[in-house]
């Protein structure tokens, strides 16, 4: 009797087997079989179904493993050796023929291209709440202000990851001269083009306008390239802070712009103009300068912007920003720090470099939160009055806003300035 029960149960297992196989093939993905001879009518079936089995539970594990940290793939590109005498040249090379070695690498040195491999998945703390679309939420007062007025934010054009967080927290950074911008760094989502439209003459107006309806006390203004326009867009960016202060004398303003092509007189013009944070973002370490910034960029050029700006008006507060992520060792990035200080910036922020679209350079690595707080540390100790580093800490973020609201006025006051 037991016999006779046993037989129909082993045909009908074998008939739901055959069908989630036949489903499992049909959707593209292995075959999920069982092991056990029971269900197959040859000791040959059967070892083809166990050697199935331990390739699929191995293919299951690695796309769980690859789509869940980020911490396998990507690694960036080597980089090539720089140029020798002739004399030790010569010798490479007959040390590289001796002992078969690729004399074109460099030391375990490595750069960002486009389309090399990507790391696979995103580590988990990159995780960040959407933005809310209840139309009574503050982030979409901010959106439809900005909308209303025709004004543009790096928040949106760069598609930055804290948009959520930082317009629902009433603060936003208000992009001037236009969304177009001149150069063409390979991290950067904002269109480009040699020749945009001419900046809106009204748009000081407007965004002075914007400012005092939003009610908040720190405000970041930030742009494009203009190379286009012979002061590289200082004049405007002057007269915004001027009105919006004007309206709002108490309101602290960060203009986070760009280098003006290293001309010392735009620096001048927007240093004196009445904000409290003058901002240039280095980007990244001195050696990678030339594969992730527009060639009309610099490392140098940029540190004697932020150096100049100290000197035309010595307590304004000077601040830069690098992108972690792109094949810098900490060693480049300490040094960057020590390079910082040497023209007395204040505040340096780091954060994960994030490829915006596949045309972009694709990430080397994503840095641990731990190392971000390693730099944090260092950074204090080298004599910066605020730090900010973490995986989605961006130039311009509002918690460093917040900070940095406190530290002025605290250090103001204690001045006699207030």
């Amino acid at each position: 009797m037991t016999k006779n029960l046993l037989l129909p149960l082993a045909a009908t297992a074998a008939l739901v087997h055959s069908f989630t196989i036949n489903n499992h093939v049909a959707r593209g993905n292995a075959p999920i079989v069982s092991p056990s001879s029971a269900l197959f009518s040859t000791t040959e079936e059967a070892t083809t179904a166990t050697q199935q089995q331990q390739h699929t539970d191995e293919s299951e594990i690695s796309y769980v493993v690859a789509r869940g940290d980020g911490s396998s793939g990507g690694g960036g590109v080597p980089m090539k050796k720089k140029k020798a005498s002739a004399e030790s040249t010569s010798i490479a090379i007959n040390e590289s023929n001796n002992n078969n070695v690729n004399d074109e690498e460099d030391d375990g040195l490595v750069r960002p291209k486009v389309g090399a491999p990507m790391p696979n998945g995103r580590p988990s703390w990159f995780h960040v709440p959407a933005p809310s679309q209840d139309v009574a939420s503050r982030y979409q007062e901010v959106k439809e202000s900005l909308s209303d007025l025709s004004l543009h934010t790096v928040c949106e054009e760069a598609q930055c990851p804290n948009i959520g967080e930082c317009w629902n927290g009433g603060t936003g950074t208000i992009m001037l001269l236009g969304d177009t911008c001149t150069r063409g760094c390979m991290f950067c989502a904002v269109k480009t083009d040699q020749k945009p439209p001419e900046p809106d003459p009204f748009e000081p107006f407007k965004t002075a306008d914007a400012v005092a309806k939003w009610g908040v006390d720190y405000i970041v203004l930030t742009s494009v390239d203009r190379d286009d326009i012979a002061d590289g867009g200082a004049g405007h960016f002057a007269t915004t802070v001027e009105l919006m202060k004007h309206k709002k004398p108490e309101l602290l303003v960060e203009c986070l712009v760009s280098d003006f092509r290293g001309d010392e007189a735009s620096v001048e013009t927007l240093a004196k103009s009445g904000l409290d944070v003058y901002a240039h973002n280095v980007e990244t370490v001195e050696r990678l300068q030339k594969f992730v910034r527009d060639s009309r960029a610099g490392y140098w050029q940029s540190i004697n912007t932020l150096k100049h700006a100290k000197e035309v008006k010595p307590d304004l507060y000077t601040k830069t920003s690098l992108m972690l992520g792109l094949g810098e060792s900490d060693e480049e990035v300490i040094q960057t720090m020590k390079d910082l200080r040497s023209v007395d910036v204040d505040v340096v922020t780091f954060g994960q470099y994030l490829r915006p679209t596949e045309n972009h350079l694709s990430v080397v690595e994503y840095v641990k939160p731990e190392k971000f707080e390693h730099f944090k540390k260092v950074g204090e100790e080298m004599g910066f009055k605020y730090v900010a580093s973490g995986p989605l800490v961006r130039s311009s973020y509002k918690a460093g806003e917040f900070y940095l609201t406190h530290m002025i006025n605290k250090e103001r006051k204690e001045k006699g300035l207030d």
